[in-house]
């Protein structure tokens, strides 16, 4: 029941050109006059890590059993996802245990992103697109286009190009910048406050999307995370289709804006390192960028994407003047970080002056 002729698909090793393949395209044509399937899909073999056919004589057979006792079976099968399956595939201990860690990346990133959604209701606390945070939008549309991009590859076989999406977007898009900025609006604000709902909004369609594009590799992790996420939803990620974030909007202008953004990021994040690491400062918060020059660009492209260089680069103050390192973002822009002046405020940690409320003075 529910099979047809021909067949959606063939899937077998690159031995079986002379064999399965051809035997069968043989046999269809001869009795069916047609081609007994729509598509062909090739492997190569899994070989010990010298490239040598595994045998019992040699020695060099690699038990699955035992790698996913160690690893896990979604590690055993991101590394799948990872390789080039058209080729031979290499494997031993080391090659997986290299895998453990982007896995353990992806796995945290999910894992941050249901964490900041205790006390969230998706149908109580939804933000309307038009109303979120130029921020929360940004990554949002940037969510989209990975999970456009995830879609396409899984379409076309490309399950290593999935693997490297998935692995670029929760390592540098969420963990290195996004989530980074987020914490304080998730950390110190009130609860119901309209920023904090419009994070946590983002977070939600965010790691609806992860979980859904990840489940046909990280098979077991997206079980787990599905239990976790809120709201109404088919009783199984595997039940549930992809969530392609259809719903939201193209390009407001402001993508542009981010975009000259963040290799301002990267230049001030340079010089806070280089600070920190001759310890004129440890965390980002105790120090202020510093910017003199032409400001206009810099300006309206913070007023366009709604933040503040105090926002972006973590850092307490942002403050005009100082001669400063020429920018390669800005033209005519100078840059520059220095110790930020103020108190250290014990609630959101910033350096500031500080507010002199009586029954909270350091604050």
């Amino acid at each position: 029941p529910g099979l047809h002729w021909p067949a959606d698909l063939y899937v077998e090793g690159h031995d079986q050109y002379r064999g399965w393949f051809q035997s069968s395209l043989l046999v269809g044509v001869v009795t069916h006059g047609a081609s007994p399937y729509r598509a062909v899909v090739t492997h190569g073999h899994v070989v010990d890590a010298a490239g040598k056919k595994m045998s019992k004589s040699l020695g060099n057979v690699v038990a699955p059993q035992a790698l996913i006792k160690e690893f896990g079976a979604d590690t055993l099968r991101l590394w799948v996802a990872a390789v080039d399956f058209r080729e031979d595939l290499p494997i031993s201990k080391e090659i997986i245990a290299r895998t453990a860690e982007p896995y353990r990346k992806i796995r945290n990133t999910v894992r941050f992103l249901l964490s900041n959604l205790a006390g969230f209701d998706p149908a109580r606390d939804s933000v309307p697109l038009a109303e979120l945070r130029p921020l929360d939008a940004h990554f949002l549309r940037r969510g989209k286009a990975l999970a456009g991009r995830v879609a396409a590859a899984y379409e076309s076989f490309e399950f290593h190009a999935v693997y490297h999406a998935l692995n670029n977007f929760c390592n540098v898009d969420l963990s290195a910048l996004y989530l980074h900025i987020l914490k304080d609006r998730l950390y110190c604000s009130h609860p119901a406050d309209p920023a904090r709902r419009s994070a946590q909004w983002a977070l939600y369609r965010l790691a609806r999307m992860l979980t859904t594009v990840m489940a046909p590799i990280l098979t077991f992790t997206a079980d787990e995370a599905w239990e976790f996420l809120p709201g109404d939803k088919p009783a199984s990620v595997h039940l549930a289709p992809f969530d392609l974030l259809a719903d939201v909007a193209d390009d407001d202008g402001s993508d542009a804006c981010f975009a000259r953004l963040w290799p301002l990021v990267d230049e001030i994040n340079k010089l806070l390192e280089t600070r920190r690491q001759a310890g004129d400062f440890g965390k980002s918060l105790e120090a202020a960028a510093v910017l003199g020059g032409d400001r206009t660009a810099l300006d309206a492209d913070l007023a366009a994407a709604g933040v503040t260089i105090e926002e972006v680069c973590i850092v307490s103050q942002a403050i005009s003047g100082g001669e400063g390192t020429a920018s390669a973002s800005y033209p005519g822009l100078r840059v520059a970080v220095e110790r930020a002046a103020g108190t250290p405020c014990p609630r959101c940690w910033q350096v500031v002056a500080p507010a002199g409320h009586p029954d909270h003075p350091e604050l």
